[in-house]
């Protein structure tokens, strides 16, 4: 076993190129073992085998930077650099991180989880090197899918114009989580560089240099020159990146890993910027992910050697969070025909593939480009329409320019659908969706609520498309809710107005979003356990607060709790004590909520205790309270 001799990329330098053969059917058949007892992300890893192990083989990593997009293909990167014996524990709570971290390894060069990043994170190592007189290679992978995104426009762009020796190579499975749309990749699809053109190109190109005929300053009108007899001997544009003025190579085989060696060989001496496109194979490998490809992007638990997914007992239990909102926006849809649903490529993910399949002319995956999936349905909404916007509370974060000045700004009618709020669990700090209650609550024209349970997010998204409410967030957690009987007749809900679940005397627990039911469960022990009556009010919205409930609680209770799953610095809490110092109102206050650190992997579950968030933590925390 070869696999089992690779400690690190100095290792695998120690086989012959033959070898590598043997090599990458052992790591793919590991990496199938592996996540079929841990789930993790399989299709994009096992179609990224052969390019990682050539990138290891010919470049001097660590001193060479290695830049993954994302992190969904980097698993064979790590079990080549010394993290085979531990990767058993890949994204389980204190084991290895599913994506690339710096705090981890020397060799996960730049930390990474959501798309589009590396282009740029890669182009300043490599300007870094050349201040610092490094002969170092700096390399970016990057998927067809991260491509879309605005910031790897942007690197690009600033590639083209600035002295670097920057390798990207293009990992095109024509796939993100489900298949790409939008013109870049019909774009990639079109192109062909034969192997024969580029040697003889880059044969002439260093005869001219050699020769001084050209030099570092003038060599971008050359690469046009070399464009132009290209387009005229194809009777067609050039593509992207030669329009950018940077070297094309490619496409070539991106699971053929003897002739990837022998090319990022060659192209490891040129001293300018290139781009190698490479065809790859979601699923490589493993024919159920090959054939079924979006579902076995992470298909949970499976029996490697049938291929049979190994999923729960979903029958009388409650549905996913994703799932209510996607069958609630088609029955919506039906009810409004101005209603118009936008997924910055996530139509399976948050569930709005139930509207492609309905009405698919009224819902538009835009690719990985959140920002633009606001403005754009800021678009929609100035003409009319009532557009559903759902983006992970993770990723909301790149569109933040976008909500406030294209859409709160002009007050225009956005449904921002926050899917993954809160805790997330095994993706990590990267994908925890602990910020937006913070960063929403400052805008002005927002309305900004947390359902409870799925009657409140259908609730909610029933309300949200009825009249011109400005940008209204509805923002709910990952996984399942906590109703079986789920589909609720639509009720209209007062705007800003709580519920009071419970009355009480001696603590007032003020909840926003899904933990009420675990603060539910923990007033009950505490009430048995301390001989006190408590109150529960579901606050239902952060903005705008009940200020009557608010004005009630602080005038007639001397301890108050808030709860809230999400960020403590800025969020629900913060709102509550601006509101009580606002009105001279002095009850004193327990802030419960994620604290102000970064929340790495774990189950939800094992990260709500670690966080005291769950019944046990909540009854902590309070006794505490009541006792200082």
């Amino acid at each position: 076993m070869l696999l089992e001799q690779i400690n690190s990329p100095a290792d695998l330098k120690k086989l012959k190129i033959e070898q590598l053969l043997q090599l990458c059917d052992e790591l793919r058949q590991f990496i199938i073992t592996e996540l079929a007892h841990n789930p993790g992300h399989l299709g994009a890893s096992l179609g990224m085998v052969e390019l990682t192990v050539a990138v290891h083989y010919v470049f001097d990593t660590p001193y060479d930077r290695v830049i993954f997009d994302v992190g969904h293909q980097a698993y064979a990167h790590k079990i080549l650099t010394g993290r085979r014996d531990r990767f058993h524990t890949n994204r389980q709570l204190g084991g290895l991180c599913g994506f690339p971290t710096p705090k981890e390894s020397e060799y996960d060069a730049f930390g990474v989880g959501h798309a589009s990043t590396s282009i740029s994170a890669a182009l300043g190592m490599s300007i870094a090197a050349k201040m610092n007189n490094e002969n170092r290679n700096v390399v970016a992978i990057i998927g067809d899918g991260s491509l879309t995104g605005g910031l790897a426009f942007e690197g690009l762009n600033n590639v083209s114009n600035i002295d670097n020796n920057l390798l990207i190579i293009v990992n095109d499975n024509q796939m993100a989580i489900d298949p790409i749309k939008g013109g870049l990749s019909k774009s990639l699809e079109k192109l062909h560089t034969s192997s024969a053109y580029n040697r003889i190109r880059y044969k002439i190109y260093n005869f001219l240099f050699k020769k001084k005929i050209i030099n570092e300053n003038n060599t971008r009108q050359i690469i046009r020159f070399f464009n132009v007899l290209k387009s005229v001997r194809k009777n067609k544009g050039n593509n992207i990146f030669e329009g950018l003025s940077i070297r094309y190579f490619g496409p070539c085989d991106g699971h053929n890993v003897v002739e990837l060696v022998e090319i990022l060989k060659e192209l490891k001496n040129h001293k300018k910027p290139r781009v190698l496109h490479c065809l790859t194979q979601k699923g490589k490998g493993y024919s159920p992910a090959e054939e079924k490809v979006t579902l076995w992007h992470a298909p949970g638990l499976f029996n490697a050697e049938t291929g049979e997914r190994i999923c729960s007992n979903s029958e009388n239990q409650p549905p996913l969070f994703q799932d209510v909102f996607g069958e609630t926006l088609v029955e919506l849809a039906k009810m409004n025909e101005k209603i118009v649903g936008i997924t910055p490529a996530m139509p399976s993910g948050c569930s709005m593939s139930f509207l492609f399949e309905a009405m698919p002319e009224r819902a538009f995956d835009v690719g990985i480009a959140e920002g633009h999936a606001v403005t754009f349905s800021a678009g929609l909404a100035k003409e009319g329409f009532t557009p559903f916007c759902n983006i992970y509370s993770s990723f909301m974060q790149r569109a933040y320019d976008n909500v406030i000045h294209d859409a709160a700004l002009q007050n225009l009618p956005v449904v921002l659908c926050v899917d993954r709020a809160g805790i997330v669990g095994s993706d990590g700090a990267t994908h925890q969706g602990q910020f937006d209650l913070a960063y929403f609550r400052c805008i002005p024209n927002l309305t900004i609520c947390a359902p409870k349970n799925e009657h409140d997010l259908r609730n909610f998204m029933y309300i949200a498309q009825k009249e011109n409410r400005g940008v209204f967030v509805i923002r709910y957690p990952r996984g399942k809710g906590f109703l079986e009987d789920w589909r609720n007749d639509f009720t209209e809900i007062p705007i800003g107005k709580a519920v009071c679940e419970k009355e009480g005397e001696d603590l007032a627990i003020l909840s926003l979003g899904t933990r009420f039911y675990e603060a539910k469960k923990a007033v009950q022990l505490l009430e048995n356990e301390l001989n006190i009556t408590i109150a529960l009010y579901d606050m239902r919205f952060l903005k705008p607060l009940d200020e009557e409930v608010l004005n009630f609680v602080g005038q007639n209770f001397k301890n108050v709790a808030t709860l809230e799953d999400g960020a403590i610095k800025g969020g629900f809490g913060s709102a509550v004590l601006e509101f009580f110092a606002a009105n001279k109102l002095k009850p004193n206050v327990l802030q419960i909520g994620i604290p102000d650190r970064f929340i790495e992997h774990g189950t939800p579950n094992e990260l709500y205790h670690i966080l005291e968030m769950d019944c046990e933590g909540i009854c902590k925390k309070i006794k505490s309270f009541l006792e200082s």
